[in-house]
């Protein structure tokens, strides 16, 4: 008997999508780049431009400083020739300088662009790897904001900040490298006066980096807070809960407007420091350059250059702050990212190495399987079962019995813990995603649609289908007459999640995009939502005309289904305890008798 190694919702209280948030800033930038390798894509280019237009920034001190001390101070009078000549070289500069910038910039915009749109869509493939535990239990808006604003925020970060930290490194080195040329001792007060913000960033870093990390979260718990209230708005409207549902956005927002107020708080008070750090560093530039001036050790355009290279040099020191800001909320964002990443996909597709199911009826058989969720009781418990080809099952039992975790194994949903389950003798874990999807396919009970129209709706079975395919299987299915009557035929919309429907037409729309995938096994979770007696008759007659001739296994919530099944597998306490035809287990009595017995009576009742 084979068991599956990872008990199925490992991690999916959440913490292993939070495993980002312990890896430190270096390791999240060198696990970032590895997933997004296009950002180290012609990065040697750049960084010649970004040291071209570093360069060129120290022109124009130069070219003062040789101005005033070899042009107008020249012997014999200003020298023309040469002042014009310094003129020509600084303008120069400044167009080589902006061209390197622009060339720099361009090149930095498209590698992150490039690099995060496969950040963006392999976080949002993996999303739907995840485990349905895993999903289930992580807020939407969270999930959502991994995708979108947190990489957004890495976006920001790459093509401005990083673009600033590039130069800014670039231009501090250089500044520093001219400005010894000059004079030893005023860099020496520059360099005394910034030591203080020097030594305290990595203390900034430290606690911005906590800071953005907790404003990031609450960012995903204000999304999750604003639309589940949008989603469920008819239940608000119903209930007159709008005063409580916005008292519960009202908390959301003020819990991230305290934490972003506090992780503004400490961006402010560094770059403040910086600000000091520079009115320092200017005073004592002018202070010292005086004095070393009246001792004949500088000259008066040395001490004019010197105080445009310490604008050179404290330019990019303030700027530093707010790009450590930047980077700190960018890699809060790409911590998070990383942890939907490093979540691990427990149901995973072997791929080309699995084996293809071939087309025909399936048999299929549960061999001693298991399944619990996390931190609960078993679901599921040593269920052993074996459907013929071409069999329409029924599975009934009390709620909670397990049997809509069957259903979920049966198309692995979900993998379980012990046990396996096969199809026509291969067990599922061996089946590639694509051979699975297009033997098997399941209608959930809710029949989610998405916004667009009937026809798009349907074509989720099969994308190429024709308009006349379509139609053709509506009449197979006996719904030509509803389809016509449409009010749009299929350019209908069906709304958000198919709103613009009834409960019963959604499930028409869900079963005519099942027949015209064509699978050879059906798994239904049979809806419950009321419906009037003429559609629900359609829906019976829609679903004995898609199930014939294939296997099928419906999770049954009506009397009616179970009848008509060729068997009814009756599951109770995780345990399949009954199994025949329906009136033998009406015979029989036990669980299936009670349900059959509470069933006629709810029929009375109407």
């Amino acid at each position: 008997m084979s068991t599956a190694t990872t008990p199925p919702g490992t991690g999916a209280a959440g913490t292993s999508m939070d495993t980002g948030e312990s890896i430190t800033a270096r390791q999240t930038l060198r696990r970032g780049i590895e997933l997004s390798p296009e950002l180290k894509e012609g990065f040697g280019g750049t960084f010649a431009f970004a040291v071209l237009a570093t360069l060129g920034r120290v022109v124009i001190p130069i070219s003062v400083q040789q101005t005033l001390d070899r042009g107008l101070g020249a012997e014999g009078g200003p020298d023309l020739g040469f002042m014009a000549w310094m003129a020509t070289a600084a303008a120069a500069a400044v167009v080589v300088t902006g061209l390197a910038s622009y060339l720099m910039t361009s090149r930095l915009f498209t590698a992150a662009e490039r690099g995060l749109a496969t950040l963006r869509i392999k976080a949002f493939r993996h999303v739907h790897d995840l485990p349905m535990l895993t999903q289930n239990t992580e807020r939407r808006g969270s999930l959502v904001a991994r995708v979108t604003s947190d990489v957004d925020q890495v976006s920001q970060f790459l093509i401005f900040g990083g673009m600033i930290a590039v130069v800014s490194v670039g231009q501090i080195i250089v500044a520093t490298a001219v400005m010894l040329f000059y004079s030893w001792q005023l860099t020496l007060v520059v360099w005394i006066c910034f030591l203080p913000l020097f030594l305290s960033l990595r203390f900034f870093q430290r606690k911005l980096s906590e800071a953005y990390g907790v404003v990031r979260r609450q960012v995903g718990a204000m999304l999750s807070a604003v639309s589940e209230p949008v989603v469920g708005a008819t239940v608000v409207r119903s209930y007159a809960i709008e005063g409580r549902t916005q008292a519960r956005i009202d908390e959301a927002v003020d819990r991230y407007k305290q934490a972003s107020t506090r992780a503004q708080g400490l961006t402010a008070f560094s770059f403040s420091l910086g600000g000091v750090s520079a009115g320092l560093a200017n005073a004592g530039v002018l202070i010292v350059g005086v004095l070393l001036g009246v001792d004949g050790d500088i000259t008066v355009g040395q001490v004019l250059a010197f105080a445009f290279l310490v604008t050179l040099f404290v330019g990019p020191v303030q700027m530093g702050t707010q790009v450590l800001t930047d980077a700190q909320n960018a890699i809060a964002g790409w911590r998070r990212v990383i942890g939907i990443l490093d979540t691990p996909a427990d149901v995973v597709d072997p791929g080309e190495d699995g084996e293809e199911l071939p087309r025909g009826g399936v048999s299929i058989h549960f061999e001693g399987v298991g399944f619990s969720y996390p931190g609960g009781p078993p679901v599921l418990a040593d269920v052993d079962l074996e459907i013929a080809p071409n069999t329409r099952v029924a599975v009934v039992g009390e709620t909670g019995s397990g049997k809509t975790t069957l259903a979920k194994l049966l198309t692995r949903l979900m993998d379980p813990a012990t046990g396996t389950v096969r199809l026509d003798g291969t067990d599922l874990r061996r089946v590639p995603f694509r051979s699975l999807r297009e033997r098997v396919v399941m209608v959930p009970q809710e029949g989610f649609l998405f916004d667009s129209t009937v026809r798009a709706n349907a074509l989720y079975g099969r994308l190429d289908a024709t308009d006349e395919q379509i139609l053709a299987a509506a009449t197979e299915l006996g719904l030509r007459d509803w389809l016509d009557g449409l009010p749009r035929g299929l350019d209908t919309p069906v709304g958000q999640r198919g709103e613009s429907l009834s409960a019963g037409e959604r499930q028409l729309v869900a079963l005519l995009r099942a027949h015209l995938a064509d699978p050879d096994l059906l798994v239904l979770d049979e809806a419950t939502s009321a419906v009037d007696p003429a559609l629900e008759m359609r829906i019976n007659r829609a679903l004995e005309r898609l199930t014939r001739g294939r296997t099928s296994v419906t999770i049954a919530h009506r009397m009616s289904t179970a009848e008509n099944a060729d068997e009814v597998v009756v599951v109770d306490q995780g345990r399949v305890v009954q199994r025949g035809p329906h009136a033998q287990l009406v015979a029989e009595g036990g669980v299936y008798g009670r349900l059959h017995t509470s069933w006629v009576a709810q029929q009375s009742v109407r």
